[in-house]
């Protein structure tokens, strides 16, 4: 594993360059403003009416069209949702592609299966920081930085390796650690970790704990409390020190518990399913049905998301979280903003 810090970067090299943000998102906002702050000419590319207009300009962004913005740089860094980045790329950013300009990707889904294919005289590199966009603002205003993955898919210039690392140096990365991957290795374990573990196989479980108890009789308030608030204690000191870390904070009795009968939770189904889930991550099979279900108007995801909206638990912790004002105090994500 090869990683790399700011002294291992030369900004120098990408200060001549004009750069586009595509998007305004919870990523884009954070590499525009980063890269300003780091002293780099950026320019943000929006469709007229996006409602992020406003926000980028609030912040002293200079806004134009998506079109414009590709014709104006000389790197083009694409954080549109993955769903509509091909669209994207196609009408406004191809035409203006022009020989030995530089194609950046925050995710490597649409270079990695073919949605987006460059021409072979394009640079084409990946930044992806370890976290969500409003972490790798928070952070770098604090003088710190998220860790990144750097990954080179073409290098025609021979120097796209170095504008690469020195881009993610721009916007923090380079304070923590960048870790050179492949597009390929960051897109399938991206998208593993987010379906079985971070965000599929939390909420799941978050959920199937929460109805358990309310079915056995257990106030919902009691449930929600166990169950879901205090994931985020848990987390913090995973997060802090890995598991033992937190298997050290908690009670013996609760780390015999852990130990005991956490298998029987995620036993050997759970893990067949996960090597199943990876087999279609790694064919294709859900690149193209997510691309398929975005072309055919997203009717299905629609529903799946008003469903879950009305799941009890969320409408228990709407409640339980007006009790604690606290909780808004220091927000991470502000949609007033980003």
């Amino acid at each position: 594993m090869k990683v790399f810090y700011d002294r291992d970067a030369d900004l120098s090299v990408l200060r001549p360059h004009k750069v586009a943000v595509i998007g305004f998102g919870s990523q884009g906002h954070a590499h525009a403003l980063n890269l300003r702050d780091s002293g780099i000419d950026v320019r943000v590319g929006l469709r007229p009416d996006s409602p992020s207009v406003d926000k980028a300009r609030k912040q002293g962004i200079r806004v134009v069209d998506t079109a414009e913005a590709a014709r104006e740089a000389d790197i083009i860094m694409m954080l549109t949702p993955d769903e509509m980045a091909a669209e994207i790329y196609r009408a406004e950013i191809a035409p203006h592609l022009g020989k030995g300009k530089y194609l950046a990707f925050g995710h490597g889904f649409n270079i990695h299966f073919k949605f987006i294919q460059p021409s072979n005289d394009v640079n084409v590199f990946m930044i992806a920081p370890k976290g969500p966009g409003h972490l790798v603002r928070s952070e770098f205003v604090k003088g710190r930085g998220v860790p990144c993955l750097l990954a080179v898919y073409q290098d025609p210039s021979g120097d796209t390796h170095q504008i690469g690392l020195a881009y993610g140096c721009a916007i923090g990365g380079g304070r923590a650690a960048i870790i050179e991957t492949s597009f390929r290795e960051e897109t399938e374990t991206d998208l593993f970790g987010e379906q079985s573990v971070l965000c599929g196989g939390l909420t799941e479980l978050i959920r199937a704990g929460y109805e358990t108890l309310v079915e056995a009789g257990y106030a919902p308030e009691m449930a929600y409390f166990e169950c879901l608030h205090e994931v985020k204690l848990i987390v913090d000191l995973i997060y802090e020190g890995g598991i033992s870390n937190m298997r050290y904070s908690i009670s013996n009795t609760a780390e015999y518990g852990d130990m005991t009968r956490g298998k029987r939770i995620i036993g050997e189904a759970t893990r067949r399913a996960m090597k199943e889930i990876l087999a279609d991550i790694q064919s294709g099979k859900f690149a193209n049905e997510w691309i398929g279900e975005y072309r055919d108007g997203l009717k299905n995801f629609k529903r799946l998301r008003s469903e879950a909206e009305k799941h009890p638990v969320e409408e228990v912790g709407r409640q339980l979280r007006s009790f604690m004002p606290w909780l808004g105090s220091d927000r991470l994500v502000d949609r007033s903003r980003n």
